[in-house]
């Protein structure tokens, strides 16, 4: 017995929650500094350059040089801009990000604790309609600039998103309809006892990871910036932290859609095999779920970074077509097959 088991239910429920929040936060804001430092020594590394090599060993301390220099810049903000819409957009921008991490399963069970924010019964619905806000404040961004560039960046960002929202919600219907659940806890259970999704639905995992490039506005598909056509899109205008909330944002999407997909397709923070398939019974197992969760969202996250580096972008006019007359047909087809297989399974 410790002074926690003496506490109330609810105060309880508080202090675990408040300390998951606190933990998960902290490591998704060094994931996002360090994903930025991997970006740049893999980009150097393909173009046969150097990348940061000057603050720290390697360049290992350049995202904090990166940090401090955003929060000393002067904060400028231009006359001719929609001032209220022009601070509001960057934090539009992060928020969705943060609050998606929140019913993402990183875990089985630390003690009693299970190693979740939130464990919500609907929460694909849940990631889907957050999800969605991010686009909001990218069109506000090139709403409240009043200049050309931004503009079209935010109306890029709009169109595609009803380009690829749809088909990537319905990429996932199949998923749920062999799952019997929206409970994310459910869907990694069910990996856990069975093939990964990946083997059972490949069209399903290629719609969602090329709606997911979409999604993080990455190339092929960085349509909403593409600094050859808009010379950096929605962002131009900006500088000091409200630029770093943009570019935070940017890579929580991207570490928070790779630790989607890990739960959807990839079986979570199971393996296989052995005890590693089972929730955990000991404490030290607990962790190392932890560990393996942690380990295929970074693998993930690698693959979006080096795609980046090595694919050209497509053209506007390409990711139309691509959303509305491929994935969409695609994603219709594919929850008609798995609903029709399913049905003759039961008969």
């Amino acid at each position: 017995m410790t002074w926690i088991d003496h506490l109330p239910a609810w105060q309880q429920f508080v202090l675990f929650s408040a300390i998951k929040i606190i933990a998960v936060f902290s490591v998704l804001m060094f994931i996002v500094a360090y994903a930025v430092w991997v970006e740049r020594k893999v980009s150097a590394a393909i173009q046969d350059r150097v990348g940061p090599n000057r603050v720290g060993i390697f360049g290992l301390l350049q995202p904090a040089a990166d940090a401090i220099k955003s929060f000393l810049k002067e904060d400028f903000t231009p006359a001719h801009v929609r001032k209220v819409y022009f601070w509001l957009a960057p934090a539009v921008v992060m928020i969705p990000s943060l609050l998606t991490v929140a019913i993402i399963p990183f875990g089985s069970r630390i003690g009693s604790q299970k190693m979740v924010i939130a464990d919500l019964n609907v929460g694909i619905l849940y990631t889907f309609g957050i999800v969605s806000l991010g686009v909001y404040g990218i069109v506000l961004a090139g709403y409240a600039a009043n200049s050309k560039y931004p503009f079209l960046g935010g109306i890029r960002s709009s169109a595609q998103m009803i380009s690829y929202e749809i088909a990537m919600g319905m990429s996932v219907i199949p998923i749920f309809l062999l799952v019997g659940s929206l409970n994310l806890g459910d869907v990694v259970s069910y990996q856990a006892s069975g093939a990964w999704l990946i083997f059972k639905q490949p069209l399903a995992f290629g719609i969602f990871v090329a709606a997911m490039f979409a999604e993080t506005n990455r190339l092929p598909f960085d349509l909403p910036e593409s600094e050859q056509e808009l010379a950096g899109g929605y962002n131009v205008e900006y500088s000091s932290i409200k630029f770093a909330l943009f570019f935070m944002g940017e890579y929580a999407a991207m570490t928070a859609a790779s630790a989607m997909l890990v739960t959807l397709f990839l079986g979570g923070w199971t393996l296989p095999f052995g005890a590693f398939s089972q929730p955990a019974q000991t404490f030290g197992m607990g962790w190392l779920h932890i560990g393996i969760f942690l380990a295929k969202m970074l693998v993930v996250e690698f693959m979006i970074i080096w795609v980046r580096w090595m694919w050209p972008r497509f053209r506007y006019d390409q990711l139309m077509d691509l959303g509305w007359r491929r994935f969409i047909p695609l994603s219709l087809a594919n929850i008609v097959a798995t609903a029709l297989v399913l049905w003759l399974v039961a008969k």
